[in-house]
């Protein structure tokens, strides 16, 4: 029987009147302020055309708007190139939501250049360009994308994996595992080079056309796109390309390559992918030089290019294997990778200087998040490596004790008496190994 609360409310009667995951999906990507009980209607079944029209208003809706800056207040990036923070935003947010809405309905709305900061890849020499948006265009695009995303949600593929509510790594790297374990053993490891600064814009464009026909949502899109970048002193119009760190750009990156998620799933490739990595998963060798020919085409096609060198056919099933997401797999096992393990030594170090001046327990307490967030990641590989791991931990905390002991080099010899492993336990110092014993008692019993 109908309760009163389904029967008084429309929405809840169309999510009740579908499946329960569908029902979830929906839950979670649409924003209750701007999707209505008739826009999920016209989500489920299909709209007229295949194209939704007159979008623009729900992007300039004050509830929109609020909802929007709401997140990008949880997030507390930096401030932008107008230096306004989220502190500042919020104090004066009636009138910025006011002023937004009102240049968005006027069709005056400009955006203001992004702010580039060059920051380290982990565990590798060379950096890479992060764009800071200023606070009011990071909140009009969260607007925006609450409007867009559940219109390309939809139709994207149940095996791309990055920047989507209710996916992330361990699903991906769940599939991988499901794959391989099926005899899915060769494998294209391929690597698009410099994704995200490479999308062309035109035909960025018209993928989001071929759903959206609103030409104010598209201008507005276009305008993200062609936002200055400003690099120290120099500033220029980028002519390809959506800037990481953008609210938007991880769900204008999913449209680009969705039509390549389909084609794969249409010539029956097990493709997994995760933003702009991705694997694809053959039986044989045969079929897996069909799939990096196709997907060469496709790349080129859609002027995307493959990096030569990192692009690469792997027989999983003998020495060597690939990595994906932090893990190296071979051999029907999977294990942090030696890029994953240099990355948490590379955070470690600055954390435990010799020269660091603070007590052991303030030490221990910075580590203990970077090393239980590591682990948690991590803990479905094999443990090999970790009582290495904290081995090297402790060791670069001995060498702190030496040094303020007035003793030379690193932690070794009779330092392992002179402060036990038990002395660390007693600190609170999170163990790797420890955990995962813990956590595999369960399982014994």
């Amino acid at each position: 029987m109908t309760n009163r609360r389904t029967k008084d409310n429309p929405r809840q009667q169309f999510l009740d009147g579908i499946d329960s995951p569908e029902r979830r999906r929906l839950r979670s990507l649409a924003e209750p302020c701007v999707w209505t009980e008739c826009m999920l209607e016209a989500l489920h079944n299909g709209v007229k055309g295949g194209k939704w029209h007159s979008l623009i208003d729900k992007v300039w809706k004050p509830e929109n708007l609020r909802a929007s800056f709401r997140r990008v207040q949880l997030n507390d990036g930096a401030a932008g190139v107008d230096r306004v923070t989220c502190e500042m935003f919020a104090a004066r947010l009636d009138i910025h939501v006011d002023w937004l809405e009102r240049t968005l309905r006027e069709e005056r709305y400009v955006p203001q250049a992004v702010q580039r900061k060059w920051i380290p890849k982990p565990g590798r020499p060379e950096k890479r360009p992060l764009g800071i948006p200023t606070i009011r265009d990071r909140t009009v695009q969260g607007a925006l994308r609450n409007v867009l995303e559940p219109i390309f949600e939809h139709d994207f593929s149940p095996h791309s994996y990055g920047f989507r509510p209710g996916y992330g790594c361990k699903d991906a790297l769940r599939r991988v595992t499901e794959l391989l374990a099926a005899g899915y053993v060769w494998v294209l490891d391929a690597d698009l080079k410099s994704y995200f600064d490479t999308i062309p814009h035109d035909r960025l464009l018209a993928r989001i056309a071929e759903k959206v026909s609103d030409s104010r949502v598209l201008s507005l899109i276009a305008a993200y796109l062609r936002q200055p970048i400003l690099d120290e002193l120099n500033e220029w119009t980028p002519d390809e390309g959506t800037p990481q760190g953008a609210v938007l750009s991880p769900l204008l990156a999913n449209i680009y390559l969705n039509p390549l998620d389909h084609l794969m799933a249409e010539t029956g490739f097990e493709m997994v992918r995760y933003a702009d990595d991705f694997i694809i998963l053959c039986r044989n060798r045969a079929e897996v030089e069909k799939a990096l020919a196709l997907v060469r085409q496709w790349t080129e096609a859609a002027g995307l290019t493959l990096h030569p060198s990192k692009t690469r056919l792997v027989d999983a099933s003998q020495r060597g294997g690939f990595d994906f997401l932090g893990y190296h797999f071979e051999r029907g096992k999977h294990w942090p990778s030696k890029k994953a393990r240099k990355q948490l030594r590379d955070r470690i170090r600055p954390l435990t200087k010799r020269t660091n001046g603070t007590s052991l327990g303030c030490i221990v307490a910075k580590l203990n998040p970077v090393l239980r967030g590591w682990y948690e990641y991590f803990k479905h590989g094999r443990p090999y490596d970790l009582p290495t791991i904290d081995s090297w931990v402790r060791m670069r905390l001995r060498s702190i004790l030496r040094k303020r002991h007035k003793r030379k080099g690193r932690g070794r010899g009779l330092d392992h008496q002179r402060w036990q492993n038990a002395f660390f336990s007693d600190l609170g110092l999170f163990s790797l190994a420890t955990a995962h014993a813990k956590d595999c008692q369960p399982a014994r019993r």
